[in-house]
């Protein structure tokens, strides 16, 4: 029994950063454009011509940069950064130079060595495999190297603030939320908040220790934030005004 509906794959580089795209032909008569968690979706006739749906593929790319500025935190769910050789990342006061080969290694790699970042990228890899890769180890290089000294300013912080036990505290990359705290005491932080100015990073590790004393956003726990950071609303529209510009 024939499909009734194709899918294609494709990516689109859109403002400095690569877009994941799935074309879905199907019995239809007019194009659509839309955006998910996971990719731009590009819904055509399933008669649709290679040639028109380049043509298309230009259209939702002109399309996604319009609604970027209506809408940006639905495109920095699912953008990834495009890097290339010899770029400059500045991350607080530390600033690193990448440098990217490919080889015709199994996996991506990546080490820092002084100020530099090194990446060993898999030659056969897919745009899109390439970019999140990147991404993936990008975070990794930075929460290594952040890594002590975001433990010292949640233990200062602590100290000075609800003083309760800490199990574990843990840098990873995470679009979803700037941080998150589990009953068991472990603080999770994204790397994206190193991109941010260093009273905006104290107000989400604040979030998060006040967490130990009140597990959800209850009164009280509004209360005790408000009680250690009477600004704290300041630094959490910094957030929401600047958010969706961080991500690797």
């Amino acid at each position: 029994m024939r499909s009734k509906r194709i899918t294609l794959e494709y990516h689109l580089s859109i403002r400095s950063a690569r877009y994941p795209v799935k074309v879905f032909l199907e019995p239809r008569r007019n194009c659509s454009f839309s955006v998910t968690q996971r990719n731009l979706l590009l819904r055509l006739p399933r008669n649709t011509r290679p040639q028109e749906i380049t043509a298309h593929l230009s259209q939702l790319k002109a399309w996604a940069e319009e609604m970027m500025d209506k809408y940006p935190k639905a495109f920095q769910r699912i953008g990834i950064r495009e890097y290339r050789d010899g770029d400059l990342l500045r991350v607080g006061e530390r600033q690193y130079t990448l440098r990217i080969t490919e080889d015709k290694r199994r996996t991506h790699t990546a080490r820092l060595q002084g100020g530099t970042i090194l990446l060993c990228l898999r030659e056969e890899a897919p745009p899109v495999e390439r970019a999140k890769a990147v991404q993936t180890l990008l975070s990794r290089i930075l929460a290594a190297d952040f890594r002590e000294e975001v433990e010292q300013r949640v233990h200062r912080l602590n100290r000075q603030t609800v003083n309760r036990p800490i199990r574990r505290i843990a840098l990873k990359y995470n679009t979803t939320n700037w941080g998150s705290c589990s009953s068991d005491g472990n603080i999770n932080l994204s790397t994206r908040l190193l991109f941010a100015p260093a009273h905006v990073q104290d107000y989400v590790i604040l979030h998060e220790l006040v967490h130990l004393v009140e597990p959800n956003h209850s009164d009280r726990f509004w209360a005790t934030l408000t009680h250690y950071m009477p600004d704290y609303e300041q630094r959490e529209q910094w957030l929401r005004e600047n958010g969706h510009h961080i991500y690797l």
